[in-house]
This record gives C-alpha cells, structure tokens and sequence, in this order.
C-alpha cells in the first residue's frame, strides 16, 4: 500500500510526457484578469494555486504533446508575448523561448533561486515519442518538480512576481504560500518515508527523468528509455537483463501507466 501511495505521488508531481493543458482563455481587447503564461503543467498548477481567482494561468500545449520540446506556432507565441507573466521552468526547458521576442520585464525564471542546484548530465542517448520527434535527455535536467523541496522555491519565486503585479492582495498572496509550502513539505516527508523503506535496494526509472527525485532521497536508481505507451523491443528486453545481473531491482517508476503486456512481462 506504501508503494501504491508513492506511485500516484509521483503520478501528481507529473512526469516527462504526461501533460495536462489548462486552455487558454479567448482572446480579448481586455483580460478579465491577469493571464499567466507558463511553459509546463506545474507552473500554470502553482500560479493558479498562488494567484487563486485573482489570476488566470494558462499552458496551452496540446495534451499529445511533451511540453519540454514542444514548439508553439506563431499565434500561439503571440500570446504569450500579450501575457502579464511567462513563467519560466530555467534548466534549459522549452528551447523555444530563446528564440522568441518576448519582454524580457514579463519573464521569470522560476529556478533562479537555486540555478546552483542544476544537476548536469551526460548527453543520453537520442529516442523519440510523441510528435516532437527525437531528442535526448542530456545535458542539464529539467524535472526539477520532482523534488518538492525545489518545487517549493519555485512557488516562492512565483509569488514574489504575483506580488508585484497584484499589490493590493500581497497578505492573500503569502497566505496561499505558506499553504503551499505545507503541501511540498508534506510531500517531501512522504516520499521520504516510503523511499525509506527501500534500504538502498536497486530501482529502476522507466525514462532519465528522475534526477532531482533520486538525490534528493539518495535512490539507488538506474534509468532507461521506455515508453509507458509503447511495447520495448526484443532489444530493450535483452538490455534490461543484463543490467539486472549487476542491478537487481525489482520496482520501477514510471511517468504513467505502462501497456498491460508490458507490466505482465
């Protein structure tokens, strides 16, 4: 039960590929209110959380798509240049941004706060899902929600701008940040305790996603490339069989429920 408890955690710190978009709001001469335009799910999840009904955060990627490599069309990127605030993931996350004409006042990097505690890696091996084609999962990690202490200051960076732009409700504003704060804390002594029990057994990671989540709880983890909604060739079978003969794990993570025949096998 422990472990189911900690799969759906991770299932709600949200992996790689799974997104939820918030569907942006028709455009109009003159917003109702604020619209924030984030690059992933939980940026648009903590600034609504934060801003509350005084806000509108928006993350408008289609639901097929990786929001880490997906690349806005041109309207789409019109409105994010038209947003009161584009909140940023840092760790080079959403490439595209870089090469878009924004202002530059409007933009915040949500992992400023920490740009120290980046983890680097390798450049991993290229692979593809989704429409976005291939890419590889080197280089600096991004996942940083993984680690709800980072998630933590994320949402205090997030509610230093919402004061700014909101100064008549700055005592509301750090109300719902202590509440949220709670809410990491309290996540991050979960999955603590579970990953506890593990006593430094070997894990798998089904995707090279988990970075932050593995050091900060000192997992004994190795990742792969696959694909919850694909069948892993005959190849990945026989990799994955010698790799348990040096890491004999027996519980892996994964970013969303794998294929039936998968998880059979």
């Amino acid at each position: 039960m422990r472990f189911h408890s900690l799969a759906l955690c991770i299932l709600l710190l949200c992996g790689c590929g799974k997104t939820e978009p918030v569907d942006p709001a028709p455009v109009t001469a003159t917003p109702s209110k604020p619209q924030i335009y984030t690059v992933n799910y939980p940026l648009a999840w903590l600034a609504q959380e934060l801003g509350g009904d005084r806000v509108q955060a928006v993350f408008p990627a289609p639901a097929d798509a990786d929001p880490a490599y997906w690349k806005p069309d041109a309207e789409v990127i019109g409105l994010y240049q038209r947003a009161d605030l584009v909140l940023l993931n840092g760790a080079g996350y959403a490439k595209w941004v870089s090469q878009a004409s924004m202002p530059s006042s409007r933009l915040i990097d949500t992992s400023e706060r920490f740009h120290n505690q980046i983890i680097y890696a390798d450049k991993g091996s290229v692979h593809s899902h989704g429409p976005e084609g291939e890419h590889s999962h080197g280089e600096a990690a991004f996942t940083l929600w993984l680690d709800p202490v980072l998630m933590s200051l994320q949402a205090r960076t997030i509610s230093a701008a919402l004061e700014k732009m909101l100064p008549d409700d700055q005592q509301g504003i750090d109300q719902r940040l202590v509440a949220m704060r709670a809410r990491t804390g309290k996540w991050n002594t979960e999955l603590h305790r579970t990953f506890r029990l593990l006593e430094e057994a070997p894990v798998l990671f089904s995707h090279p996603d988990y970075q932050y989540l593995q050091q900060r709880h000192e997992l004994n983890g190795h990742a792969l490339h696959w694909e919850p909604g694909q069948a892993p060739s005959d190849q990945q079978w026989r990799q994955l069989e010698a790799l348990l003969e040096n890491h004999p794990a027996k519980i892996m993570l994964w970013e969303d429920e794998p294929l039936p025949q998968t998880a059979d096998k």
